[in-house]
């Protein structure tokens, strides 16, 4: 009979055997990536016909082997497409600047240091977005008119931060809520001003949530269409409303609409690249306790 020793250095020698972690996809993997490839198609046919003629752009069927050419991109830009980036460019992050500069002591008062009836002043803010914008262009236009900001970008500015500012509030006041208040109070405690605990202690922690709510400013200004037709007309216009001339009675010029969005595109797809680590840690702040 074999010892308890024995039975023990015979269970303990044997090889332990490691599961392999299966390389088949599951269904729903294999539902994300053709829904991930749905999305980004009509990015990459964009961008596909931004590189050909007119006359590749418009065969039936579409032609997917062509001869490269950057005609379209030199027609764009030498049809003034440097003065509407640069108004985009303007509008997008003043608005964003004077968003967050609002923003942030805001969303501070209403999370940190809470004011009475919170909860009132959070609804007021979110209601301002409830106006359908249509109702609102009339009066926006007359007023634009008669303190002569009419085809002014500060007029957009304006507009662009107005638009924002309640969306910023609320995403940074759920940022400030995961900050522990004892930080403050420890902060306090050693002789910190309230102003050098915000700035030393609770901006860095939220620094990712801050990161992405500029970035979505800067989405929702850089897109925005219907102010800017509205209120713009040559010396003040925009990226959105520059693409819509290339749609004429003519006809649609396919391959420079494409080669002209391809551009407009780019400035917001690299600066969410190089914001990407913070974006995701922002848009997950708080997700997992």
């Amino acid at each position: 009979m074999m010892t308890a020793v024995e039975t023990t250095s015979a269970t303990t020698d044997k090889p332990v055997v490691k599961k392999k972690k299966s390389s088949k996809l599951s269904p729903w993997s294999v539902v994300a990536w053709i829904a991930a490839l749905g999305f980004f198609f009509p990015v990459f046919w964009m961008v596909l016909t931004a590189f050909k003629t007119e006359a590749d752009a418009y065969t039936d069927p579409p032609k997917l082997f062509f001869t490269p050419t950057l005609e379209q991109f030199r027609a764009v830009l030498d049809s003034g497409l440097g003065t509407t980036l640069a108004n985009s460019a303007f509008a997008t992050g003043m608005s964003t600047i004077l968003v967050l500069l609002l923003g942030v002591p805001a969303a501070f008062a209403l999370s940190l240091r809470p004011v009475k009836k919170t909860q009132d002043v959070l609804f007021f803010f979110i209601s301002t977005k409830m106006l359908p914008v249509v109702a609102a262009i009339v009066p926006l236009y007359v007023i634009v008119n008669d303190i002569g900001l009419l085809d002014n970008i500060w007029a957009l500015v304006i507009l662009y931060t107005s638009m924002n500012l309640p969306i910023a509030v609320w995403m940074m006041r759920s940022f400030f809520l995961e900050v522990p208040g004892e930080l403050l109070e420890a902060a306090s405690m050693d002789g910190a001003s309230l102003w050098t605990s915000v700035r030393e202690v609770i901006l860095p922690l939220i620094s990712p949530g801050i990161a992405a709510t500029a970035l979505i400013c800067v989405i929702f200004s850089w897109n925005e269409f219907f102010f800017a037709v509205n209120l713009t007309a040559v010396q003040a216009q925009t990226i959105p409303v520059f693409l819509v001339g290339f749609i004429t009675g003519e006809g649609l010029y396919w391959a420079r609409l494409s080669a002209a969005a391809t551009m407009a595109a780019l400035p917001v797809i690299l600066a969410g690249w190089f914001a990407q680590n913070k974006l995701v840690r922002g848009l997950s702040f708080g997700a997992i306790k």
